[in-house]
C-alpha cells in the first residue's frame, strides 16, 4: 500500500478485483499466518461477506490494491485520523512481510 494513502474505515463495503460479492471491512493492519508458508504476513484488511457477516470459513484477508470498488465508506472521526497516524508509524517499523494476494 502506498503509505500516503489511508486505509478505509471499519464498516466500509467493497468489491475486490474480479469479485462478485460485497465484503465488509472488519479489521485493518492484520498479521496472520500465511497458510502457504506458515509464516506471519501483513494484510491491509480483513473482510467478511456482506450481508452474512463473520463466518470463520469465509473471512478474507486482502490488500488495498485489491479493491476494485468502494460501495460504502465507513464512519470516520478524529479518532480515525489519530489511528491512521499511529498506524503509519507502526507500519514503517514493521518487519513482517506484506502478503501478495
Amino acid at each position: 500500500m502506498n503509505k500516503s494513502k489511508d486505509l478505509l474505515p471499519l464498516g466500509s463495503i467493497v468489491y475486490l478485483e474480479e469479485g462478485t460479492q460485497k465484503l465488509v471491512i472488519v479489521g485493518r493492519g492484520v498479521i496472520f499466518d500465511d497458510p502457504d508458508t506458515n509464516e506471519p504476513v501483513l494484510a491491509d484488511y480483513m473482510g467478511v461477506l456482506y450481508p452474512q457477516g463473520f463466518q470463520t470459513e469465509s473471512t478474507l484477508f486482502f490488500q488495498h490494491d485489491n479493491i476494485d470498488q468502494v460501495v460504502f465508506e465507513g464512519y470516520s472521526d478524529e479518532e480515525e485520523e489519530r489511528f491512521m497516524a499511529v498506524y503509519h508509524d507502526w507500519e514503517a517499523d514493521l518487519t513482517v512481510p506484506r502478503k501478495e494476494i
